[in-house]
């Protein structure tokens, strides 16, 4: 019944509002980071390419790569149009990044190997902990917070009209529940 009566639309400029009126509230607790995650095996044949292929911005680069990666990559994620942490993808390396800040700055294009795999992360755009999250990271933490103030704000004007409309009709009964 709430949500027949409640306005759940959020517009794009109602978003961009609170974003900017709200930027404090959307300091980075985490380095993220939009990509491309690898991991091969060892011996697999074209590595040169696949490699070649990641370090590529071309779509139709990338296009072949996904190709290649589906036969031969154990792990292929393709995250150029969305932000994750570093953290997510550092699980997936066989060594820690130590000081992510420092090689965020530092690296595109990232290659590492254990006994088994080869390990490829090309980095396009990264955000550093601590600074202003991009929109569309936290664009659906937004949505919800809206909607929540919505929300209370809907029901606290259901409160009052059900207080005055009985106010206005004189029925009222007070308890008393001293003893």
């Amino acid at each position: 019944m709430m949500l027949e009566k409640m306005d759940t639309v959020i517009s794009d400029t109602e978003l961009e509002k609170y974003y900017s009126e709200n930027q404090g509230s959307f300091m980075l607790t985490s380095n993220i980071v939009k990509g491309l995650f690898i991991k091969i095996p060892a011996e697999t044949p074209n590595v040169l390419k696949i490699k070649s292929l990641a370090r590529s911005s071309k779509q139709e680069d990338l296009q072949e790569l996904e190709i290649l990666c589906y036969q031969f990559a154990d792990k292929f994620d393709d995250f150029n149009e969305e932000w994750i942490t570093l953290d997510r993808i550092s699980v997936e390396l066989p060594e820690e990044i130590n000081n992510q800040e420092s090689f965020l700055r530092r690296t595109t294009f990232y290659e590492t190997a254990d006994s088994d795999y080869l390990y490829l992360l090309t980095i396009r755009d990264y955000r550093l902990r601590s600074t202003l999250a991009p929109i569309e990271y936290v664009k659906e933490d937004i949505k919800r917070m809206i909607w929540n103030i919505r929300r209370i704000e809907f029901i606290q004007s259901l409160e009052n009209g059900i207080y005055n409309d009985a106010l206005k009709n004189n029925i009222f009964m007070i308890y008393n529940n001293q003893k």
